[in-house]
Formats: C-alpha cells, structure tokens, sequence
C-alpha cells in the first residue's frame, strides 16, 4: 500500500422503502455489515485505497456512495458513516492452555525435579476436562472402539524388587573393574561381548514389552484377541530348514519355499508342564475376512519338546495367493493348566480341506481359556512364490486364485476440431484401430 494511505471498509446504503403516513417513501442509510455490495462502490473503494492521499480517499468514496444513492432512488441521505477495518475476535469460552504461565518470568516456575513428578503432573492434566475438542475426542467419535481399555489375557509379571536389580548391577560393575583379563582385553581391543547373554538379558527385562509393541504394530491383537492382549513371557525359538538358516523373529519375511516343512520349535520350560502350538493365518482366508486358515495345531506338549505332542491338525505350507502381498503367519504357545481334551478341534489327517482349516484363534481361546493362557508370540510375513502354484494344485487340489488390479479406462476429453497449442500427439488419443498413448501430451 502506499505510503501515507490507509485501508477504509464502508458500509454501502441499504435502501429501505417504508410507507408512511401522508405517502412517499423515506430512504434509510443504514450503517450494516450484512449489505448488498453495488459494483460501482466497491470499484470506487478499491480505487480509494490505492490512491496516495486520504483526503481523496474519503472523497471519492463519497461521491460513489451518494451517486449509488441516487441510482437507489434515496432522497433523503441522513446518515454516513465510514469505518475503519477492524478485526473483532471472538472471545475463548474458557481458559486457554498454559494461562496462568506468565511468560515473561519464567524463571518463577516449578521445577519437576524427577520424571516420577512429570508423569504425575502429565496424568492429572490428561484426565482433567477442557472446553475444546481434543485429538483423542476426534478420533473416538470416528472410531467409538479407539482407544478402549484392553485386557491382559496373559500370564502375570512377576518382577524383582528395584533395590535388588541394582545392587545386582553394582556388584556386577565392581567385579568388571577387579577382573584385571577383562580389562587388558578392552584395552588391546580383543574383548568379545557374549550375545548369548544379551539376548538372555533382553528377554528377561524390556524384551517382552517391545515384542508386545511390535504386534500392536502388526496388527496382531487386534486381528487374533480382539480387546485383548498379553505380554509373551516364553521366548520361542522357531526356525526353518535343515540347519536352522531361516529363522522366524517378529515380522521378519520368509519366502513360502522356506517355509515348505514344519519348523524346529523350542522353548524353556519345566518338567510337567503342558503347552499348545498354534500357527494360523488372519489374512489368508479366501471367502471370509474374518476368519482364518489354521496351518499347525499341536496340543499337550510336554515340556519344550514340540515332537512328542499331540498333532491336532498336521503342517501346511503357506500359500498367499498372488496379487494379495505380504500375509501374516503367527506362532502363539498357550500354557496349559492341566491335560486338555481336545477331541473336538482335532482334524483328520491328512487335511487337505481348506473348509475343514477354517480357524478363528478368538473362538478357540474362549473354548479353553479356564484350561490354558496364552503364553509366547512369534510371526513373520510371506507373499507369493512358485510354490505357493504347487500347494495349490497338488497339496489342496484346487484352482489357483489370482488377483489382479483392474485399472478403469484412461479417460479423453472430446476432440476438438482446432486443438490450439496441442503437440502432434494428441491426435493419438483419438486414433481409430490403434491402441491409445498414455504418455504425457
């Protein structure tokens, strides 16, 4: 804007025709925000606010205003008024975040000191109501099941006292700095870290936490224990082929050509203990978006020795179909509290019917939760190969289903006689007897 000019919002005469008494009409110039803008006035406005001079600024806008005046059939011109723009908030209808912080002095406010006090702090204003509509609100009333207290369904966590882990730690550190080996050997840089012990670590502390992440990641609760979860307590060790080169991790992908035999499955557990092997598919069923294929089912394992239970539904390899991408294949061990009757989840042998492997994991759980809670987790992702062809056709004896992405047809404007600025190609759109390019024109 140039210099020395200012910005000017009018309010345009609204002719109101009023009878009264002795006949005539009275015209009414009414200072109003809600008004029926003339093309000439906003015309005259935008070339007051550009002019250099406010003086000038004022007259034109007058003049544009008593000429609409007259145009309106306005006699009596009794008010005008002209008002600078000016920018009206709506006021807040309550406190807004962070009020009683004076940010000029923030030197004055309360230290937490500790991460225990943030977290206290950060709870009591997570659960405290506010006036506006939050995150959390948005979500819930697209999604009313959106963060819904889930249930633990798993075994309980038995942890150590905290004063006992560290002085744990302290006497592990002060017999580090006695070992004089040890020492020497991270001097000359020769000192090998154990994995073993590692792994054994990591799995006695955060491991299943993070394990439990991961699946919530995967979608893995929510598609197998729906309002459910648990935390995997027993490490599985499960692996493909004949010198354990495939091994299965937590979302890890295998190809279904590794996968072709039964697994090696092991696991820590004490002598009379009886466990369940589950291994089941949530996205592979053909008909039914819920339901699932069961691949394995072994019930009544004594201790960790997979090979000496009782085969309820022998191995199938997997068969993602083609065209449908990665498919999730998840292990769950459940631990018994006692022998198991499992007659009625039995399958015959071979089973070759994918009817018969119709599975949900939800249903079985429920069937057998007074006698086993679920216990280890384990899962990795496969898509389709040239196996997947030969399970279908000699294991299961069917057609084998492929899924392909149909794409609409390209759409073209209609042609028009002149194409003004158009490249020689675009008569290929519209070429008769030859296929259309889909190239850039």
């Amino acid at each position: 804007m140039p210099r020395g000019s200012y910005q000017v919002n009018t309010s345009i005469i609204w002719a109101q025709r009023r009878s009264v008494r002795g006949g005539g009409f009275v015209g009414n110039v009414i200072g109003t925000r809600y008004v029926w803008r003339e093309r000439l006035t906003s015309l005259a406005v935008t070339a007051a606010c550009r002019s250099r001079g406010s003086k000038m600024a004022l007259r034109m806008v007058c003049s544009s205003v008593l000429r609409a005046g007259t145009d309106l059939a306005v006699n009596n011109v009794r008010t005008f008024r002209n008002s600078a723009r000016v920018c009206r908030w709506t006021p807040p209808l309550g406190p807004m975040p962070n009020d009683e912080v004076e940010s000029e002095n923030l030197e004055s406010l309360e230290k937490y000191r500790s991460y225990t006090r943030y977290l206290k702090k950060a709870e009591e204003e997570k659960n405290t109501s506010v006036w506006w509509k939050t995150y959390r609100k948005h979500v819930e009333d697209r999604d009313p099941e959106h963060g819904a207290e889930r249930v633990n369904i798993g075994l309980p966590r038995y942890r150590t006292s905290r004063i006992a882990e560290v002085r744990e730690r302290r006497q592990i550190v002060k017999d580090n700095k006695r070992n004089i080996a040890l020492e020497q050997a991270t001097r000359l840089r020769t000192f090998k870290i154990p994995l073993d012990r590692v792994q054994e670590g990591w799995e006695r502390s955060s491991g299943p936490f993070q394990i439990q992440r991961l699946a919530d990641h995967y979608g893995v609760f929510r598609d197998l224990f729906p309002k459910a979860f648990f935390l995997p307590h027993v490490s599985l060790g499960i692996s493909y082929g004949q010198e354990n080169s495939h091994r299965v991790h937590y979302g890890n992908c295998l190809t279904p050509t590794d996968a072709s035999l039964a697994p090696q499955v092991g696991f820590e557990a004490e002598e009379g203990s009886l466990w369940t092997l589950l291994l089941t598919c949530p996205d592979e069923h053909l008909l039914d978006n819920e339901a699932e294929y069961v691949h394995w089912l072994v019930g009544n394992i004594p201790g960790g020795k997979v090979q000496s239970g009782q085969e309820l539904c022998g191995y199938l390899p997997p068969f993602p179909a083609k065209g449908t991408g990665f498919h999730r294949y998840v292990f769950v061990l459940f631990q018994q509290q006692g022998l198991v009757d499992f007659s009625e989840d039995a399958r015959t042998s071979p089973c070759h019917s994918l009817t018969d492997r119709t599975f949900k994991t939800v249903d079985f759980y429920r069937k057998h939760q007074d006698s086993m809670t679920p216990a280890g987790l384990g899962f990795f992702q496969s898509q389709w190969d040239e196996s997947v062809t030969n399970t279908f056709h000699n294991t299961l004896d069917m057609k084998e289903p492929v899924f392909e992405f149909v794409r609409p047809p390209v759409y073209h404007p209609p042609q028009v006689k002149f194409p003004h600025r158009q490249p020689l190609r675009y008569l290929d759109r519209y070429r008769e007897g030859k296929e259309h390019t889909y190239g850039i024109y």
